[in-house]
């Protein structure tokens, strides 16, 4: 924090007085915001010095491209820290989910989907000229190594885990033949790696990109897939036809596009990526239990289940057979949108920030516990969170607490009535305290029983600091007149 600091006082010449930490990405980079009167910078610590050195020349490429990607504006001496430039908080994921939420993408939403797909093959083929791909990280292309990777992920991390018998020698034959055929074109563009909505800031009206680091040589379909085939995107045939037109137009300006082979190679890679992101989020939500990757499993699912019904792909057979026997499987049957209330409640630590709202509704009750009594301050409590006896028998005798948890109730039970009554869906209540350990856990855990004992609404409670993530039953006795 204190290399950050130099780096903001060395670039603005003012000391920074604010400093927030971001919501962490996928990778175990961490973000801050600096601030100091009228100036900004998004701070970053790096764990990789390779991964770094691939960003800083990757972004050197861009910008002398003219893509829009944040400047960087300092560097530390050991290249593990560096500041570049703030390009707001509005991602295209963000506007997307509002746009999903009022049940329709408007003009606006439309308008910047459109300039994306326009924008992509310059980032591909402006990219790549003149660039040093050895620079990239972790390998220099996508390459069959690559490939096998991600379809074992796909198969130790999400396929294994639905309990499904299979040939291990078939499917491995079919991943082989795959792997040939995502590797039988030209692949001499830069291929962005995770070029998604959650990536695309929206600054001063304009789409500007981030997280490129793990970009490198590879096929042009690769990018396109990623983007219009993103689970929580759920964009629509109609809607993915129409983009598709868009980018190979564009990419036209760079080389001749036969829209039917062109066509023939994008299912291909729908179907890569497809089971490239089952395995990621087989992994971050059955091993890790992040609830964001387990709701997105459903809707993975869907994809993947419309790309079986309507495309064939002969050269694949085994692996085929499979997939229709995992979508048929009760647990993956096709999603519905809940349309019944759920609250979801956090613990959390204030030194790491409030959790984000996945629901796309821009958050909920924050309620503040470090008011109350800390049992953390005491030996024997240091290695227990609230979820244990001796920390609860604590807080249970803590009037403060026991005064604190009836003012929520109030508060949430009314809340929690309204929207009931207005046929909400989702409700946000977080707790915080010094190390979201203690009393923010305490306090989520009465809440989260609380509101199931008496509503029998679908309650899920995450304690961010443990990683644990759980849905409670519903304890409402139900009338059996």
């Amino acid at each position: 924090m204190d290399t950050l600091r130099q780096l903001f006082l060395q670039h603005t010449g003012e000391d920074a007085q604010t400093c927030k930490t971001l919501t962490p990405a996928g990778s175990n980079r961490r973000y801050y915001r600096l601030a100091a009167g009228k100036s900004s910078a998004i701070g970053v610590v790096g764990t990789s010095l390779r991964e770094n050195e691939a960003f800083f020349a990757i972004a050197t490429q861009l910008r002398s491209k003219g893509v829009n990607i944040p400047e960087v504006y300092a560097i530390s001496n050991d290249r593990l820290c560096y500041l570049q430039q703030d390009l707001g908080d509005t991602s295209l994921f963000d506007l997307l989910m509002k746009a999903q939420l009022k049940g329709s993408y408007g003009l606006e939403e439309m308008e910047l989907l459109r300039k994306v797909m326009r924008l992509l093959p310059d980032i591909q083929w402006k990219g790549a000229n003149g660039f040093d791909f050895t620079c990239c990280y972790p390998s220099e292309s996508l390459n069959r190594r690559n490939i096998q990777w991600d379809l074992h992920y796909f198969k130790y991390c999400f396929l294994k885990a639905t309990g499904l018998e299979f040939e291990e020698e078939l499917l491995e034959d079919d991943f082989d033949r795959m792997a040939e055929m995502l590797l039988c074109n030209d692949c001499s563009t830069f291929m962005y790696r995770d070029f998604q909505s959650r990536n695309v800031m929206i600054h001063d009206g304009e789409p500007w990109f981030i997280d490129f680091q793990g970009g490198r040589r590879g096929p042009m379909e690769y990018d396109l897939v990623s983007f219009l085939w993103q689970a929580r995107a759920n964009f629509t045939p109609a809607m993915r036809k129409e983009l598709i037109e868009e980018y190979i137009q564009s990419a036209m300006r760079y080389t001749e596009i036969d829209k039917a082979t062109f066509g023939k190679r994008l299912t291909l890679f729908v179907l890569f990526r497809t089971l490239q992101v089952l395995g990621a989020y087989g992994y971050r939500g059955y091993f890790e239990h992040k609830l964001h990757f387990m709701q997105s499993i459903p809707l993975a699912m869907d994809n993947l289940r419309a790309l079986m019904a309507e495309e064939e792909f002969p050269e694949l057979p085994y692996l085929c057979i499979l997939l229709q026997q995992m979508v048929s499987l009760p647990k993956f049957a096709p999603y519905k949108e809940d349309t019944e209330l759920t609250v979801r409640i956090y613990s959390f630590s204030y030194r790491k920030g409030i959790p984000d709202d996945d629901s796309g509704n821009g958050g909920g009750f924050v309620f503040d516990c470090r008011a109350i009594h800390n049992p953390g301050r005491y030996d024997e409590y240091k290695l227990l969170t609230g979820r244990d006896e001796p920390v609860r028998i604590f807080l249970d005798s803590e009037k403060a607490m026991q005064e604190f948890l009836r003012n929520t109730y109030s508060m949430v039970d009314y809340a929690v009535e309204k929207y009931l009554s207005r046929g909400f869906k989702n409700l946000m209540v977080s707790f915080g305290c010094t190390g979201g350990q203690h009393r923010s856990v305490y306090s989520a855990e009465h809440l989260a029983h609380h509101l199931a004992e008496k509503y029998g609404v679908r309650v899920i409670l995450t304690h961010r600091e443990q990683g644990i993530t759980e849905e409670l039953p519903s304890k409402r006795i139900q009338s059996t007149c």
